[in-house]
């Protein structure tokens, strides 16, 4: 059974930042496409950022390109979410997602879900 735990949520001033990490157990992530999806107050589960087990498909959704960068360490079976420049609107409950095939911005996309990490920016 995989599990995913969110850490590295915070509190932060505008224009700050903060790296959130994603450790799995349970199973190797090697092979799954791994994503980012947050969800703010009163609003759906927005997809953030993905990255499949060979690090050659990559996607941001548009409001984060150039300010937050997906990564993952195999050996450490853990997925990571940088992210700078952090704006209030930014404000929202990251989680972590698994998927075993194709995977994109669809929360249907993955199978396995962590408990998600609040993150707040302040203006």
């Amino acid at each position: 059974q995989l599990q995913l735990v969110e850490s590295g949520g915070g509190l932060v001033q505008a224009g700050g930042s903060l790296r959130l990490s994603c450790a799995a157990s349970g199973r190797s992530i090697s092979s799954y496409t791994m994503g980012w999806f947050r969800q703010a107050p009163g609003k759906e589960r927005e997809f953030v950022a993905s990255i499949n087990w060979s690090v050659t498909d990559i996607h941001y959704t548009d409001s984060v390109k150039g300010r937050f960068t997906i990564s993952r360490d195999n050996a450490k079976n853990t997925v990571y979410l940088q992210m700078n420049s952090l704006k209030p609107e930014d404000t929202a409950f990251y989680y972590c997602a698994a998927s075993q095939g194709w995977a994109h911005s669809r929360p249907s996309d993955y199978e396995n879900w962590g408990q998600g990490t609040q993150v707040t920016v302040s203006s």
